[in-house]
């Protein structure tokens, strides 16, 4: 009787071990997946990588664009970098944000204002919403530019053309 008692027990408490544990497994929604899902980006790991990651991949610049990621670079202040998709243009130096991750711990912001405060109006140095004080963050963030939705198109790739008026049935 004490030994089935014994097992319930253990069974128990491992079962709550694991039910504690599933909510650490699944983490906190970070903006990187977020972006990826929005933006239709396919690029993975920390948001910091990413501008590296999109050589040869995806078209880069310093034009805000809408549907295009925001990319922020590693600093001291985020090691781990930010992504960030454009919702909306609404002059050269402001743009409305779709993202995660960023006032909110896990949330999840749409139509947060970003603006540019790079003094060679190059998106290198942003202010973006920030929530818990609901104005522009105290602080800017260092910015790599633009990564675009549209897969990447090598220079002088050749284009293939259906002949016109030739029969290709086989016969």
């Amino acid at each position: 009787m004490i030994k089935g008692f014994r097992a319930a027990i253990a069974l128990v408490l491992a079962l709550g071990c694991l039910t504690v544990a599933n909510p650490a497994v699944a983490g906190v929604l970070q903006c990187a997946p977020y972006a990826r899902q929005v933006s239709g980006i396919q690029l993975f790991g920390r948001a910091a990588n990413w501008w590296a990651q999109a050589d040869g991949l995806y078209d880069k610049g310093q034009e805000p664009r809408e549907g295009a990621v925001l990319s922020f670079a590693a600093s001291r202040a985020m090691p781990a970098g930010h992504v960030a998709v454009v919702s909306r243009i609404v002059n050269s130096r402001e743009v409305l944000l779709d993202h995660a991750n960023w006032s909110y711990r896990g949330g999840i912001e749409h139509d947060v204002r970003a603006i540019d405060v790079s003094p060679n109006n190059d998106w290198t140095d942003v202010r973006v919403w920030y929530g818990p004080i609901g104005d522009l963050g105290i602080r800017s963030n260092p910015a790599n530019g633009f990564i675009y939705p549209e897969a990447h198109k090598a220079p002088g790739a050749p284009t293939q053309i259906a002949a016109l008026g030739r029969n290709t049935g086989g016969r």
